[in-house]
């Protein structure tokens, strides 16, 4: 008997109604893949089959609505979280004039449409057409996948987003206040001033915050939770200023977009969690929502819905359409832009819910806008999925990039401190070329001979940590133990067996550089290895770091390594969001220019050649910044005798920041590059 209760529809077991989800989750993507179909279709599909409109195996409760809203703020977090910040800079005006163009369009037809066509008031086909005029990145998961996030289509359509959605939350709150009568002078101060208050309060308040959290909590789970409290907690905020919190959890993504590297194990966990979990139980409430009866009982119903998908995908399609001819885009990339800007949920579902809460919309409106949302996010994302494909391909296919210039291999990471083995494995993510596919290689070792059994079980847990970090972050690690007489030794045998191309050194956070420090790295590693070697002392996480401060000596550009190390550093700089400024001459400046393409605009530069005024960095080096110094081994072209000391000015007066010192692969003079 108890079990034929759990069995009766709508189940209401809590276990058996995740289980189903979970369920749907798992086959949608699988099934749907076969056949190239997007899986969030599957996902709104199966929402609406399980459903109370479906054979109401379950009903839309507050569980299932909680973890939309979760999943539905979580697509806009992403959306900012993952968006070059120096690309949105430069298309900034682009996206200003897409937003404007599919805000318009939109309005226009729509208020056309609900006045002339539907014969509504004007206060009722205002909301309506700012309701069409509105989209949500849905899609946005397919060009995140394909790895197109930081083409400019995508950056025109997420900037675009922001203008239109809230200029159509902003007309929500004004007929909303209109209809409590609310709507004066005092109205609009409120509502300027809380705006602006909340928009400050998450711009200069969070960023701090999070630094400081970051340097005080290490753990990974605790820094996912502290992320998700200022996601919901910036959501809630833009509700209390008469906003959406979609634009809350957009502006809070946008925020700590610097605070979480690329290629960090808390970026995986937060991509990891939002695209296995909390966005597909956002498309199964969606799903849900779809009530295919009433297009067959009820013709008035049938006809709204056609008109509302006719205009509001017509009108989003032109503006696509406008913006590719204004700046001459490709046909794929107006596709990504209409298939990002097509899709009708979020801002749809919260001005069409509050419009018949307030009985300005009646339920053929409600009904066609929840057939409208199916169809539009349908179309996006078969539309998204073409266009994001072939830039996809064509990238691939195009001319090598800086980044690919970088040969693949092992990054080899001599550690031995629990310590530091975190950060030094951090480094090494960020250092990897993704596109060449670096891998990564932890060494410890441990003299010959040795039968110390609590130093073995030292060594396998530092070599443990180091692979775990590694993994979290989605990338795998090999673990090498070795003995050998000494660890220049053991270094050395390490990358001659493996295809090693760059080695990562630690020094203790608490410890300056030891005297010897020059003479045991220099004569013993460097000297065996000539690799582009990265040592690194870190005092406070990778991930707090706001700006990068790069010391390169005169004619380095000369050298066979210096496109390596450029692209490593870069690579850094990317993966970590942070600000970036060359100090070097203006030739080696030029050249970086050249190695980089476009995207070394985004980084500072100032005239430095003379080794001899190293110490004025101390004026420039400022907290959360972190010192790159490129040094040479000595009898070399960028070699200065000023480099002997640095290790002691590094102890002395900058003792404070976190810093690397850079050798780079050096060759003899007649290898040099003319």
């Amino acid at each position: 008997m108890q079990f034929l209760a759990a069995l009766s529809l709508p189940i209401t077991d809590p276990v058996l109604k995740f289980l189903i989800i979970l369920v749907i989750i798992l086959l949608a993507p699988l099934l749907l893949n076969r056949i190239k179909v997007p899986a969030l279709i599957g996902l709104i599909l199966a929402g609406a089959i399980v459903g109370p409109n479906g054979f109401n195996i379950m009903l839309r409760d507050s569980g299932i609505i909680m973890s939309g809203t979760a999943g539905l703020l979580y697509i806009m977090f992403l959306a900012g979280l993952e968006m070059d910040l120096n690309d949105f800079k430069r298309n900034a005006f682009l996206s200003t004039v897409f937003g404007l163009y599919t805000f318009t369009f939109p309005m226009v037809l729509g208020f056309v449409v609900s006045y002339y066509i539907f014969g509504y008031t004007l206060i009722t086909s205002i909301l309506f057409a700012s309701m069409l005029a509105s989209h949500t990145l849905l899609t946005y998961p397919i060009v995140s996948k394909l790895g197109v996030v930081k083409d400019k289509s995508v950056s025109i359509a997420v900037g675009g987003t922001i203008i239109t959605d809230t200029l159509a939350l902003l007309i929500l709150a004004v007929i909303v206040g209109m209809t409590e009568g609310e709507v004066n002078q005092e109205f609009w101060i409120k509502l300027g001033a809380s705006i602006l208050g909340f928009a400050l309060f998450v711009m200069l308040v969070f960023p701090r915050l999070t630094r400081w959290f970051f340097k005080w909590c290490t753990d990974g789970i605790s820094q996912y939770i502290f992320i998700l409290v200022l996601l919901f907690l910036s959501a809630f905020l833009a509700h209390l200023a008469g906003l959406e919190g979609i634009i809350g959890a957009f502006l809070v993504g946008m925020v700590l977009n610097r605070s979480i590297p690329k290629t960090s194990p808390l970026m995986n966990r937060v991509e990891f969690v939002g695209n296995s979990i909390f966005i597909p139980f956002f498309l199964i409430s969606v799903g849900m929502l779809v009530d295919y009866r009433s297009f067959f009982t009820s013709f008035n119903t049938l006809f709204v819905s056609a008109v509302m998908i006719a205009s509001a995908v017509g009108a989003k399609y032109i503006a696509a359409w406008m913006t590719q001819k204004t700046f001459r885009l490709s046909v794929d990339q107006r596709r990504v832009l209409f298939g990002l800007s097509n899709s009708q949920a979020a801002a749809t579902l919260a001005v069409v819910i509050v419009g018949f809460y307030i009985r300005l919309f009646n339920e053929a409106v409600l009904n066609g806008s929840i057939l409208t949302i199916l169809v539009s996010c349908t179309i996006s994302s078969f539309v998204t999925q073409k266009g994001a494909y072939n830039l996809s391909v064509a990238k691939m296919s195009g001319e090598e990039s800086a980044d690919e210039k970088e040969e693949a291999g092992y990054i080899l990471v001599p550690i031995s401190n629990e310590e530091t083995a975190e950060e030094l494995v951090n480094l090494s993510l960020a250092l990897r070329s993704k596109k060449k596919g670096d891998m990564l290689c932890a060494l410890n070792v441990m003299e010959n001979y040795t039968n110390d059994r609590e130093k073995l079980k030292r060594a396998e847990k530092v070599l443990e940590i180091a692979s775990d970090t590694s993994v979290a972050a989605g990338v795998r690690m090999r673990q090498v133990l070795r003995y050998d007489r000494n660890i220049v030794d053991a270094i050395f045998s390490v990358t001659r067996e493996l295809n090693v191309t760059n080695l990562v050194l630690g020094l203790h956070k608490e410890k300056g550089i030891p005297t010897s420090f020059l003479g045991n790295i220099t004569e013993g590693v460097l000297s065996e290895c000539n690799l582009g070697t990265f040592i690194y002392k870190p005092i406070q996480p990778l991930a707090t770091i706001r700006r990068h401060l790069i010391v390169i000596p005169e004619k380095s550009e000369k050298e066979i390594g210096f496109a390596q190390y450029i692209i490593r550093i870069w690579n850094v700089i990317q993966n970590t969001g942070a600000r970036a400024c060359f100090y070097c001459s203006a030739n080696t400046m030029t050249e970086i220019g050249q190695l980089l393409g476009k995207s070394a605009k985004s980084a500072g530069h100032i005239e430095f050649s003379n080794w001899d005024d190293f110490l004025i960095l101390t004026r420039e080096l400022k907290e959360d910044d972190n010192l790159w110094v490129v040094l040479s081994r000595s009898n070399h072209l960028s070699f200065q005798m000023m480099m002997l000391r640095i290790p002691d000015y590094l102890n002395k007066y900058f003792s404070a920041n976190s810093f690397i010192l850079v050798y780079p692969v050096q060759a003899n003079d007649s290898l040099y590059m003319t």
